[in-house]
């Protein structure tokens, strides 16, 4: 597949913008996963792999972003430089800080954790999607669905695949908790927030499609 976008405009900015949102991204995981209060769909899903397979959170996330993005060839969605980068940065980043991080801890401060990673992650998604230079390997998922199924809203396609990864992950033995909820109800409205504030304005023709819903 190849990358769409290109870096003639405002390389600099953009760049940076794009690899602190994906480093942000991978601390907040961490910090939710920390809280054992509940993660968003997809980290129970790779929290859930990662304790069947006795591989890390981190590698887990980068193989199964990886496997996602091959999914991309049949809906012939084509990835960014942040797209690629998503994948390995965020797994690297997340494994970092889960090892800095210690466990368990009062439940005020599980809460004070919860609450700054769903917030770290809206800030995140506002970062890495307004450098754009490609969404989320899930994100393109979901939309590239929706490009193949005009009849499909987005609402419930990101419905139907959040649910299946979330079932899957909990049944795995992943943490489903108020903090699942809490990211539900929490994440749009930031990213709504956070998005604008953060986009770069570049000409149409050098960016790429960007994801309708943040997903990591």
């Amino acid at each position: 597949m190849a990358l769409v976008g290109n870096l003639r405009h405002r390389p600099a900015r953009r760049l940076s913008q794009l690899y602190v949102g994906l480093v942000l991204y991978g601390v907040s995981m961490a910090l939710m996963v920390r809280s054992d209060l509940g993660l968003d769909p997809w980290d129970v899903f790779h929290q859930g792999l990662a304790e069947r397979t006795g591989l890390s959170f981190g590698t887990v996330t980068i193989g199964v972003g990886a496997l996602v993005l091959l999914l991309w060839i049949p809906l012939r969605q084509r990835p960014g430089l942040g797209t690629v980068s998503n994948v390995v940065v965020i797994g690297l980043v997340v494994d970092a800080t889960l090892a800095v991080l210690p466990t368990g801890g009062p439940l005020g401060v599980r809460i004070a954790l919860l609450v700054t990673g769903i917030v770290a992650n809206g800030a995140a998604t506002g970062l890495y999607l307004g450098a754009q230079l490609g969404p989320g390997p899930r994100d393109g998922l979901m939309t590239g669905f929706v490009a193949r199924r005009p009849g499909l809203s987005v609402r419930l396609v990101r419905t139907v695949i959040e649910v299946t990864v979330l079932a899957l992950g909990w049944l795995l033995g992943g943490t489903v908790g108020v903090g699942t909820v809490a990211y539900a109800l929490a994440i749009g409205p930031l990213a709504h927030l956070f998005i604008p504030v953060f986009a770069v304005p570049v000409p149409e023709s050098a960016t790429p499609e960007l994801a309708a819903a943040p997903v990591g």
